[in-house]
């Protein structure tokens, strides 16, 4: 008789079985964790809330502690990326009625939406670029304990990955222009309509189906439900057709602004944005490269807290493309949207590089010292990561 192989001694073994089991848990743990995301999305939300502002009050606290809050807000960010594919991918495959599905998405997600499934070359490197916006100030900390030229190596190289993201994406929607953020914002997904408690209890008694109808066959002393649907619609007996909900008393406002259609409702995805030609185009390529330039110029200063020329270049390449953004194609909605926002985001060149060293750092300690104590204590904290790290204060 045959001696059996090796592999029939390793399948036989008692252990065999248990190590299978161990390889095949942890797939089985993943589903059990995209089950549980998707059916609580409203309490993962408040989670993810909850572990954000713990990385608002850990600096300063100990030793080392900017680079505990930031490990802690980026693997927030990167798990609540995680969350928002598995609610995008929930929300696609749900099959509730119409009359429970929330508002439609805003321009932004429906366009983003458009990009992210018609391109999959756009949805890796928009998740590229959301990653390294996600964890570009914890490189910066942990580069900077190997010295200031690693550091600032690290800084030019994250900003340079960023721009050439932007300008691939720049080429794929085919000039047109860029959103913040890149990806579709999180859509809730509408709860379960909650098991009406008369059918509930029709239905532990086992009544059949056809008892239950108004209308149907045996509605003889059966219960009359009126034509009313599981989410309180009414369903018409001839025609079959429901009629929604009346509003609350107090959200009839509402209730009507969330039936209008308007133009960018009716309008496809990719007409949202118009392709850019000529100047505009200039303008948003200047746009993108404004964070490059100012990376370099500061990282070939002698003198960068003080030196006014890598801060002149980051803000003349911004207020260039503003003036030719201004001279170009009539926009849409969408594009004045993101543009103004990109106006806002300016703000933050006040606290950067000389500007805030010779203006706003003035201005910073002078509110402070008019605060209490902990609210002092809190810019205080702040004010040394403004003070010491670049992405800390990046648009």
């Amino acid at each position: 008789m045959s001696k059996p192989s090796d592999k029939q001694d390793l399948a036989a073994a008692p252990g065999s079985s248990g190590v299978k089991r161990a390889f095949s848990l942890p797939p089985q743990w993943l589903h059990m964790y995209d089950d549980f995301i998707t059916k609580n999305s409203h309490q993962v939300s408040q989670i993810e809330s909850t572990l954000r502002s713990l990385t608002y009050i850990i600096p300063g606290r100990f030793r080392d502690a900017e680079i505990a809050s930031e490990s802690i807000h980026s693997g927030v960010q990167l798990l609540s990326l995680y969350h928002d594919t598995l609610l995008s991918r929930a929300a696609t495959l749900s099959k509730l009625p119409l009359s429970s599905l929330p508002r439609a998405p805003s321009p932004q997600s429906r366009y983003t939406k458009f990009w992210t499934l018609k391109s999959a070359f756009y949805r890796r490197v928009a998740y590229v670029l959301q990653i390294v916006n996600y964890v570009q100030l914890l490189c910066e900390m942990s580069a900077k304990r190997r010295g200031e030229r690693v550091r600032w190596n690290v800084v030019v190289l994250l900003e340079a990955i960023k721009a050439f993201c932007k300008l691939l994406l720049l080429r794929i929607t085919k000039s047109r222009p860029l959103l913040t953020p890149v990806l579709p914002e999180r859509e809730p997904i509408p709860d379960e309509a909650p098991e009406d408690p008369e059918e509930a209890e029709l239905r532990a008694l086992g009544e059949d189906d056809e008892d239950r109808k108004p209308f149907g066959k045996g509605s003889v002393g059966a219960p009359q439900r009126k034509g009313v649907g599981p989410n309180g619609e009414w369903t018409m007996p001839r025609t079959g057709m429901s009629l929604p909900t009346l509003p609350a008393p107090g959200d009839t406002s509402g209730y009507l602004l969330s039936r209008v259609l308007t133009a960018d409702d009716i309008k496809p995805a990719s007409n949202l944005l118009n392709r850019l030609q000529g100047s505009a185009q200039l303008a948003e390529v200047l746009h993108i490269l404004a964070p490059l330039v100012f990376a370099i110029a500061l990282a070939r200063s002698k003198d960068k807290r003080k030196s006014w020329t890598p801060w002149l270049l980051g803000v003349g390449t911004e207020l260039a493309a503003r003036q030719l953004r201004d001279r170009g194609l009539q926009t849409t909605p969408l594009e004045r949207e993101e543009w103004s926002r990109r106006g806002w985001a300016m703000g933050w060149w006040a606290m950067r590089g000389a500007f805030y060293e010779n203006v706003t750092k003035g201005v910073v300690g002078g509110v402070r010292s008019r605060m209490p104590g902990l609210l002092a204590g809190i810019i205080e904290d702040y004010e040394y990561l403004w003070e010491n790290y670049y992405f800390s204060t990046s648009a």
